[in-house]
């Protein structure tokens, strides 16, 4: 099935096969964001999911039969991915989800869809705090830390560069509302001054009145927490053209190629750094590097994509050590394969993995952004890393640690 237009209204919901699904196929869902705020960086996350099940298949598949990713389009807005999901759920009768990625959309996909038909759902993006409390069934699960911890480093990070008057502004949901919840308490706390601070809505055609009330302050430093082929890419723009700041700071939903694209490597090169999840340094991570470090399967260290590999690889375990494809069973295997105790498996080793469960052996996935060891949220522990653009490209520190 060919990809929608790029046309395609926001309204409206994709679903995208890979390939012909024949009767004995098994189907995961992905809840994407084909279109909207964050569509640069979805090309390259959904890319990673598709390597993921080309491996599964390569390797003979699920359950001896071909795994099959079915793309959704959430346009990173609530109600539609409701709608995505009923799609994915009761039509095209998928057994897990790998997504959502932006926070709202997995929130209200789990809330109003998932939880009641017992469907598992694996994030690798979606970072809002209000995931830890989300009466969930023990159905949401996230390959990504929250942002009550990105938060903290971010605002650890501009203090120890001595960047302690700020403005800020964030996106009026549940990303936005959380990481600046986290940031402003730890930015405060430990020393610092939010001269300004100020929530915004998205899809607005001009921030000028906004910009021009957080000024004020007297801030040069303006923190964007919003999403950067969106309100984060107006707001940058506008701030810049008005010169009403010399420095910006974003979180991991800034990190979009279109914002590079469109402002220009000179107006961010020293002016704009971020905050991201990283890999955790380890060999997995460098065997990952070596799969796709050169592969045009998608653009390796593109935001995100390394943890969307992992959450579809994940899924395919599950139903792997589950043995069948029944929702609740998939979803009660999905902790088995990824943590301790077990033999150890990681990327590019899903024969191995398959060859230890048939032989009644557990298994414990580390994988290429680190280990994924649920928590009884369904949490897992991360690192954070800055970025800064030099050269037109992101470029990434190691780990921070503050």
């Amino acid at each position: 099935m060919k990809l929608l237009k790029a046309g395609i209204t926001a309204a409206a919901v994709a679903v995208l096969s890979a390939g012909t699904v024949m009767a004995d196929d098994i189907k995961i869902g992905s809840l994407s964001a084909i279109t909207g705020p964050i569509v640069s960086m979805v090309v390259e996350i959904n890319a990673a999911q598709r390597a993921a099940v080309a491996e599964v298949n390569a390797a003979g598949g699920v359950l001896g039969n071909k795994l099959v990713l079915v793309e959704a389009d959430t346009n990173c807005n609530p109600q539609t991915a409701v709608d995505a999901a009923n799609k994915l759920v009761n039509v095209e009768q998928v057994t897990a989800i790998v997504g959502a990625l932006c926070s709202s959309a997995s929130i209200a996909a789990m809330s109003n869809v998932a939880k009641g038909a017992g469907v598992v759902m694996v994030s690798p993006a979606s970072t809002s705090p209000a995931i830890t409390t989300l009466d969930d069934n023990d159905l949401m699960f996230r390959v990504v830390p929250s942002d009550a911890y990105q938060g903290l480093v971010l605002a650890k990070l501009l203090l120890s560069k001595k960047i302690d008057n700020v403005a800020l502004t964030f996106i009026n949901n549940d990303y936005g509302n959380g990481f600046a919840d986290s940031f402003r308490a730890a930015f405060t706390s430990n020393g610092g001054k939010i001269a300004g601070d100020q929530v915004h809505e998205e899809n607005k055609a001009s921030y000028r009145s906004e910009l021009a009330t957080l000024s004020k302050g007297g801030a040069d430093t303006l923190v964007v927490l919003a999403l950067g082929d969106g309100s984060g890419l107006t707001i940058m723009k506008q701030a810049m053209e008005s010169g009403l700041f010399a420095k910006f700071v974003g979180g991991d939903g800034m990190r979009s190629d279109d914002l590079i694209k469109q402002i220009g490597n000179a107006n961010l090169e020293g002016k704009f750094t971020g905050t991201i999840p990283t890999s955790v340094p380890s060999n997995e991570a460098k065997k990952f590097e070596g799969m796709y470090g050169d592969s045009k399967a998608f653009k390796f260290g593109s935001a995100f994509t390394t943890p969307s590999y992992d959450a579809t690889m994940l899924l395919a375990l599950a139903i792997e050590a589950a043995g069948s494809n029944d929702r609740a069973l998939i979803a009660a295997a999905l902790r088995k394969v990824a943590n301790a105790p077990g033999e150890k498996v990681g990327p590019g080793e899903f024969a191995k993995a398959k060859a230890l469960l048939a032989a009644g052996k557990d298994i414990d996935y580390d994988g290429a952004a680190g280990p994924a060891e649920f928590d009884e949220r369904g949490e897992v522990d991360g690192v954070i890393a800055e970025y800064i653009v030099k050269g037109g490209k992101y470029v990434d520190s190691d780990p921070l640690e503050f």
